[in-house]
């Protein structure tokens, strides 16, 4: 019975039981806290620290208080913090909670604050973020076990903290944790760019990508879709029996591709070398030496331009098929391309924005894709007959594609060989129509100095490229196997060298040599990958799908002042 002589059931008794074990435990450690106090002196004031608002002073301002912790020998960087639940399994988990209620069980979380909300002085919303998810911190003083107004005091924009506390939801049903411990993890020292205006000047999100990826969400998932690209691709190959390898960085001769490379010093060989332009010559070894199916999915070096579809370093797969021919390699790229644009989208149908354009266009990736042969197409959009392709290594030859450039005003840059001549002729008048996936097939052989030459047109090779959205994403033919030729071959590409093209390849004697033991009838496949993450995720600018792109040197950086992250 109560106090008052009213009968009780056993379940009140025992609830009025535990409110008063409740009320003995909290005046006992409210009596420790006192001692504790007393102990220590007066108890100083908690002041909230006054934010400037010049990003400059911000900075200043914020280096000095964390100077004045560690002096006053706490740990603003403390080495480690329990968390035992994360932000996608706490949404999960809880996600079902009722509105105004709470679970009994204590989780631990960690992020960053994105923004901060009072609502007195002992109520204090924060959102926070990680995995590229959001809840909210509900702090509540009545929850605390701390010291609520000198934790919370210290909590910046961009800090990263960790919570202890209950899963909730506010009565209005946001999801929450509602702690009952804060713990500063890391302190952000600079201002973060408001929520309101965002984060969106192009040149500095590229220069510090670790704050675009803080502020923009797409920005974080466009390099989860890169990822899961990679992975496709990785699966793909290895579901044909495909053997992943690992090739030199490093080359004494820059070969393999078309292109300028950069230039680095050995100090112990005493030598110079080339960064890789491009795996395929290491790669056609491993299949002479009876690895008949492999690839590798690497970066690659060419010193050449920088702009939207660009970089100087770049991320490629090449693989290369024993008893394959260039018509096998067109139906493993469009089993490969179509199919990963409908699993990365979900259609074949995928919209993309070029630069400059009010509208997105669509590329259909439905399979199978056009294909046009070039010397017949360039000769349907010139109107003219052109000579046998055996004669464009010849002065006739290369005159006559000369000509054609200067009639049509196409720009030539010097060397005016006969393989840039064809290729500023495909580039302005067939690589514009392919919108939609399209290869371009049976290059002349002056164009291809490692491709096997064409089983029935003499002059052409078994090649083919594929673009989408007028660009190229892909390179592949049958492979040269004839060390003569080969060498015959590399012998045309050295002259055009000492004519001056920076860009053509010299002699490789140890490919050479390696030809001679025997490569198979091979094909072989190359593919940019950073241009294809641009058309399946509506990048118009390869800075968007790079991590860490080439940028011009930062003269700002170089004089230390500070760049105007505060606003954007």
């Amino acid at each position: 019975m109560s106090k008052g002589g009213e009968k009780l059931s056993k379940n009140e008794l025992k609830r009025r039981a535990k409110l008063e074990q409740k009320a003995k435990e909290k005046a006992a450690k409210d009596a420790i806290r006192a001692t504790e106090a007393a102990a220590k002196g007066p108890a100083k004031k908690v002041v909230k620290e006054e934010e400037p608002l010049d990003p400059g002073k911000y900075h200043e301002h914020r280096c000095k208080t964390i100077t004045g912790y560690k002096e006053a020998g706490e740990i603003p960087y403390p080495h480690k913090f329990k968390v035992s639940i994360s932000l996608t399994e706490f949404i999960e988990k809880y996600s079902s909670l009722a509105d105004g209620t709470h679970a009994e069980e204590v989780v631990s979380v960690a992020g960053r604050v994105h923004s901060i909300r009072e609502s007195g002085a002992k109520l204090k919303f924060y959102d926070l973020r990680g995995e590229g998810l959001k809840i909210q911190v509900m702090a509540n003083a009545s929850f605390a076990e701390q010291d609520f107004e000198a934790v919370h005091s210290r909590v910046h924009r961009g800090d990263i903290i960790g919570c202890v506390g209950y899963p909730g939801k506010t009565k209005k049903g946001e999801l929450s944790i509602i702690p009952q411990e804060v713990h500063i993890l890391t302190p952000c020292l600079h201002m973060l760019p408001t929520l309101h205006y965002g984060f969106k000047d192009k040149e500095t999100r590229f220069r510090q990508r670790y704050l675009d990826l803080i502020m923009n969400e797409d920005v974080r998932q466009r390099f989860y879709t890169r990822s899961r690209i990679i992975n496709y691709i990785r699966r793909f190959l290895d579901n044909l029996g495909f053997l992943e390898v690992e090739t030199p960085m490093m080359n004494m001769v820059a070969g393999g591709a078309t292109a300028k490379p950069f230039v680095t010093h050995h100090n112990e060989l005493a030598i110079d070398m080339f960064m890789r332009v491009a795996p395929e010559l290491y790669l056609k070894q491993l299949v002479v030496g009876g690895l008949d199916r492999v690839y590798e999915i690497g970066r690659n070096f060419r010193n050449e331009g920088i702009d939207m579809t660009h970089n100087p370093e770049f991320t490629s797969m090449e693989f290369y098929m024993a008893y394959a021919d260039y018509n096998d390699l067109m139906e493993i790229a469009e089993e490969l391309i179509s199919g990963l644009a409908k699993a990365i989208t979900g259609s074949y149908l995928v919209e993309y924005t070029p630069m400059g354009a009010d509208e997105p266009i669509v590329t259909d990736y439905t399979p199978p894709f056009k294909r046009i042969p070039m010397i017949p197409e360039l000769e349907r959009l010139l109107e003219v007959k052109f000579p046998p392709a055996t004669t464009f290594n010849q002065e006739s030859g290369r005159k006559f594609l000369d000509d054609l450039c200067v009639k049509h005003e196409i720009e030539c840059t010097a060397p005016r060989t006969s393989a840039r001549l064809l290729d500023k002729l495909v580039g302005d008048l067939i690589e514009v129509q392919c919108v939609n996936p399209t290869f371009i097939t049976e290059h002349p052989q002056i164009m291809c100095p490692l491709a096997k030459y064409h089983r029935t047109t003499p002059g052409l090779t078994e090649r083919f490229e594929m673009f989408i959205a007028t660009k190229e994403i892909c390179n592949a033919y049958t492979e040269l196997n004839d060390p003569f030729v080969q060498r015959a071959q590399f012998e045309t590409q050295a002259d055009a060298k000492a004519a001056g093209d920076d860009e053509a390849q010299l002699i490789d004697e140890n490919f050479c040599t390696a030809l001679e033991y025997g490569l198979p009838p091979t094909g072989g496949f190359g593919l940019g990958i950073d241009r294809l993450v641009m058309f399946l995720t509506n990048s118009y600018n390869i800075k968007e799908v790079l991590l860490f792109p080439a940028m011009k040197p930062d003269e700002q950086a170089a004089t230390k002042d500070q760049p105007p992250t505060g606003t954007s």
